[in-house]
């Protein structure tokens, strides 16, 4: 075989071995991503519902206090101390 014939040859495994490469390549990332598109919307569908099924058990609890009574009362429990147990005022 002639060497021009040789290269012509590589040239051509080499074209269609990059070719193949390629198109494997894109299969299986085609793959893997749609695969880790379902994961995904799977995932949110269950946070979604777990979220709605956690809202609803809080609106259905008649228990609950809306707020929080002591919110914004401050006090300090020191002060009262020192006036008491100082002898000097």
């Amino acid at each position: 075989m002639s060497p021009s014939k040789n290269i012509i040859i590589a040239a051509f495994v080499l074209i269609v071995g990059l070719g193949l490469g390629y198109w494997f390549g894109t299969s299986q990332a085609y793959d893997r991503g749609y695969n880790k598109a379902i994961a995904d919307a799977q995932a949110t569908q269950e946070a979604a519902a777990k979220r709605a099924a956690e809202e609803a058990a809080r609106a259905a609890n008649p228990f609950q206090a809306e707020q929080d009574v002591l919110k914004g009362v401050t006090t300090n429990p020191i002060d009262k101390t020192k006036k008491i147990l100082n002898p000097f005022e």
